[in-house]
């Protein structure tokens, strides 16, 4: 029993790669929406292309015969190490690619959850890497960030029934990871993310996605 938590305590922490990587291994195994529900923060939030609350959206929805497969390539993550933003590639049941933005938050017992999930299609395969990516935002001259971010933001208040606002921001307890996203009435959305490098914010991450066409 001591050795097992000696070898316990030297393990190295999940990062958020991992994390995302073994959410899209449940996928496979448990189903799609069953990996969506496990992984969710209750405050969660992915597009349809509104925004919705996760857990609303997906409760009882069944699971697809096949899942999506998806992979992170690049990991962005606050100083403290308690928020990432990960995206990567996705290959769908039916052939055609994508790629996705996720923002992970760091749970107390050491594990991740997501907290907003998007993505969007792609005319040809993106790369595979073996490793993802892990950009790390500065440690240094932490002062000079505006006190106002030097506070973690809440997350949308979750009111039963009611959708999302159009827009939403979040950032790390120490501010140097910030993220955002906005949706407009059609349909589009954009989703970005900036890092803290020492003297300023510095996005790192910009993702768009067209309004849906109309049929």
């Amino acid at each position: 029993m001591i050795s097992a938590l000696l070898l316990l305590a030297a393990a190295p922490a999940q990062t958020a790669v991992d994390a995302e990587r073994a959410f899209a291994a449940r996928a496979q195994q448990a189903g799609q929406w069953t990996a969506f529900r496990e992984y969710a923060e209750p405050t969660a939030v992915m597009f349809t292309p509104q925004a919705v609350w996760a857990h609303e959206y997906l409760k009882g929805r069944k699971d697809p015969a096949r899942s999506v497969r998806w992979w992170p390539t690049r990991s962005f993550v606050s100083c403290d190490g308690k928020l990432a933003v990960n995206t990567g590639g996705a290959r769908f049941p039916d052939g055609s690619h994508g790629y996705f933005g996720t923002v992970w938050t760091r749970q107390k017992d050491g594990g991740w959850k997501w907290a907003v999930d998007h993505g969007d299609t792609l005319r040809s395969a993106p790369v595979r890497p073996a490793r993802a990516a892990v950009r790390r935002a500065s440690c240094s001259n932490l002062r000079g960030i505006p006190a106002a971010y030097r506070a973690e933001t809440k997350p949308l208040e979750l009111m039963a029934g009611q959708p999302p606002a159009d827009a939403g921001q979040g950032r790390s307890a120490d501010g140097t990871l910030i993220w955002e996203w906005q949706v407009t009435k059609e349909g589009a959305r954009r989703f970005q993310t900036q890092l803290w490098n020492g003297r300023r914010y510095a996005t790192v991450l910009q993702q768009n996605v067209a309004a849906p066409r109309r049929r």
